[in-house]
């Protein structure tokens, strides 16, 4: 196990060494760094911060990588089962 400084990186290595990337989860007590890790670092469609992944009909699900495409729930879901038609008339 590498020292400190080097751990997250470490971390965030084996957490996206892997063909899924539905949901993953970081425990921290420092939130900033925690939130910049899941925004910048972690391969996943879904990252919480010190809580367990599940879904919530409030919020937009789905995964990345072989974890599938496209989200379900919330606003950008419901955007998945409606096709968008486009007219133009020139």
């Amino acid at each position: 196990m590498p020292e400190a400084p080097q751990l997250s990186v470490f971390c965030v290595a084996a957490a996206n060494d892997s063909v899924f990337g539905l949901g993953g989860a970081i425990i921290a007590k420092d939130l900033a760094r925690a939130e910049k890790l899941a925004v910048e670092r972690i391969e996943s469609g879904t990252v919480f911060v010190n809580d367990a992944v599940r879904s919530d009909p409030r919020l937009p699900f789905g995964g990345i990588k072989e974890s599938g495409y496209g989200r379900e729930l919330s606003g950008f879901g419901i955007r998945e089962f409606v096709n968008i038609k486009t007219i133009f008339i020139a």
